[in-house]
C-alpha cells in the first residue's frame, strides 16, 4: 500500500485543484443551474481515467452518470454518489463566495464541496492513482452518480429498479461519512428515512387589519395550534401509532454506541448550548441522535415579517416539517397517520402537501464488509473506527436494500464542522487525503 499511499502525497495538490474546479461550477438541482455542464465535467473526467462512462438520461429530470471499469477479480465495488448540491442561500453569510473556492487554514470552503463533490472525486483519485503505478484495478468498479439527491431523488428508484443488472455488485460504498467529534473515522451503515411536508391554511379572502382579530380567525394562530398537538415539551411526538413499527435495536447495535459517547460537549460547544435536549449524555444521546425518529418544523411563513411593523390578521399560513424515521417505519403509513391525526384534533382544513419520501434503510453491523473497511483503514488512520450503525440524516440507500442483500456502507472525507447545507460549507484537505488512500486500501482488501 505504501507505494499508492506515497503517490497520492505526491499528487494531493493537483487533486486539490480538480476538486476546486468541480466546485467552481454550480449544479443547484433545486434551481436547475448548472446540471449539464457538470454532468459533462464529471463524464469528461472518468473517461479520462478509462472508466467507461456515459450520461443516461432520466424522465423530466437530470441525467444519471453510470460508468464502469474491469478489475483483476471477479468482486466488485459499486460507487453511489451525486452531483448536485445544495442552494447556496443565505449567500450573505458566506465569507468567500460559494462557487468561488478559497483554501483557509488547511480546508476547502465551497458549496458541494463535502455534500458530494469532494468524497466523488476521493474514488475517481483513488482509481487514478491504482491505474498509474499498475494499469489495472483489483476489483470490478461500478459508479451510480445522480443529479437529484438534494430534491429528494424523485428519479432514483425507478432508474435503479429498471437497471438491477447493470447495477449489480458485492458492496455499495455510499456517498460519504463524517469523522466523530473526537477526529476518530466513521463507517455508517444506515441512514433515517424521511417525509418532508408543507403545511398550508388559508383562514379568510385575504389579509385584514388586525382591529378584526375579535371576530375574522387568524391562519398564523390557526396554524400554531395544529402544531402544537404533533410533538409535546418532551419531545415526544403525539400521533397514534407513529412508533407503533419501529423494530427493535440489536444488542450488537447498541453496543456499537458506546464508542460515540462523550461527544456531547463538542457538541454542545459548537452549537453554543448549555445542554442537549432532555439532557442526554452518554450512550443515551448516542441511541437518541442516531435511533430517535424525529418531527422538526423547518421553516414558517404568515404575515408581515418586514422591518417595523404592520398590524394585519394573515389569513395564510405555511410550515415545512420533516419527519426522520428509523428502521421499520413507512413514510407513506406516516403521511396518513399525519392526516388522520390533524382531522381527529379539528383540523381538517390544514392541507398537506408531500414534497420527499425515503424509507430507512440499514445493513447489519455484523456484515463482513464491516471488518473489510475497518482493515483498509486501520492502513491509513491513525484512530480507532467508530462503527455508526444509522445515520442520523437521509438518503436513498433503500432503492437499493428494497430490492438487494447487497450490503452499503459510507466511508468518507467528512467531519462534523463541514456544515453540509449551510454557509461556509468545507473539507480538510487532510481528511481528503485520507479518504483516497481509505479508498484505496479498500478495493485491494475487497480483492482479497
Amino acid at each position: 500500500m505504501q507505494k499508492f499511499f506515497e503517490k497520492v502525497d505526491q499528487n494531493l495538490n493537483r487533486m486539490v485543484q480538480e476538486v476546486i474546479e468541480i466546485c467552481r461550477q454550480p449544479s443547484i438541482a433545486a434551481q436547475n443551474i448548472g446540471m449539464i455542464e457538470t454532468a459533462d465535467m464529471i463524464v469528461a473526467k472518468m473517461n479520462l481515467l478509462g472508466i467507461k462512462t456515459q450520461k443516461m438520461p432520466v424522465e423530466n429530470g437530470n441525467p444519471v452518470i453510470y460508468g464502469e471499469i474491469t478489475g483483476a477479480s471477479d468482486k466488485t465495488v459499486l460507487f453511489y454518489d451525486h452531483y448536485d448540491v445544495q442552494p447556496p442561500e443565505p449567500l450573505d453569510q458566506w465569507i468567500s463566495p460559494p462557487f468561488e473556492p478559497e483554501i483557509r487554514d488547511g480546508k476547502i470552503f465551497a458549496r458541494g464541496i463535502s455534500d458530494n463533490k469532494g468524497p466523488l472525486y476521493t474514488r475517481l483519485h483513488a482509481i487514478e492513482t491504482i491505474m498509474e503505478l499498475t494499469s489495472n484495478l483489483p476489483v470490478n468498479v461500478k459508479f451510480l452518480i445522480e443529479g437529484e439527491e438534494e430534491i429528494g431523488s424523485p428519479n432514483l428508484e425507478s432508474f435503479v429498479k429498471a437497471h438491477k443488472e447493470l447495477l449489480k455488485a458485492d458492496v455499495c460504498v455510499w456517498e460519504n461519512a463524517h469523522k466523530a467529534e473526537d477526529d476518530h473515522p466513521v463507517i455508517r451503515l444506515g441512514n433515517k428515512g424521511m417525509l418532508y411536508v408543507e403545511l398550508r391554511v388559508k383562514a379568510a379572502n385575504t389579509d385584514y387589519h388586525s382591529r378584526f382579530a375579535p371576530i375574522i380567525p387568524n391562519a398564523a394562530w390557526r396554524l400554531i395550534w395544529a402544531l402544537g398537538t404533533l410533538k409535546d415539551a418532551n419531545e415526544n411526538i403525539l400521533i397514534k401509532g407513529f412508533y407503533d413499527r419501529i423494530r427493535p435495536i440489536p444488542q450488537e447495535e447498541y453496543d456499537a454506541l458506546g464508542a460515540m459517547a462523550g461527544q456531547e460537549e463538542k457538541i454542545k460547544k459548537r452549537a453554543q448550548i448549555k445542554e442537549l435536549l432532555n439532557g442526554v449524555e452518554g450512550v443515551e444521546f448516542a441511541n437518541k441522535f442516531l435511533n430517535g425518529p424525529t418531527c422538526t418544523v423547518c421553516g414558517l411563513s404568515s404575515g408581515y415579517t418586514g422591518q417595523g411593523s404592520k398590524t394585519v390578521l394573515p389569513c395564510y399560513a405555511m410550515a415545512k416539517l420533516d419527519f426522520r424515521m428509523v428502521v421499520g417505519q413507512d413514510p407513506h403509513e406516516i403521511l396518513t397517520l399525519l392526516r388522520k391525526h390533524l382531522d381527529e384534533h379539528g383540523f381538517t382544513d390544514i392541507e398537506i402537501h408531500p414534497h420527499s419520501m425515503a424509507k430507512p434503510s440499514k445493513t447489519p453491523i455484523t456484515d463482513p464488509v464491516v471488518k473489510i473497511a475497518v482493515e483498509a483503514g486501520q492502513l491509513v488512520y491513525d484512530k480507532s473506527f467508530i462503527i455508526e450503525p444509522c445515520a442520523a440524516g437521509t438518503g436513498p440507500r433503500y432503492v437499493f436494500s428494497d430490492w438487494t442483500n447487497m450490503p452499503i456502507i459510507g466511508i468518507g472525507p467528512g467531519y462534523p464542522g463541514a456544515l453540509n447545507h449551510a454557509p461556509n460549507e468545507n473539507l480538510v484537505i487532510r481528511d481528503y487525503c485520507q479518504a483516497v488512500k481509505h479508498i484505496i486500501a479498500f478495493l485491494y482488501k475487497m480483492a482479497e
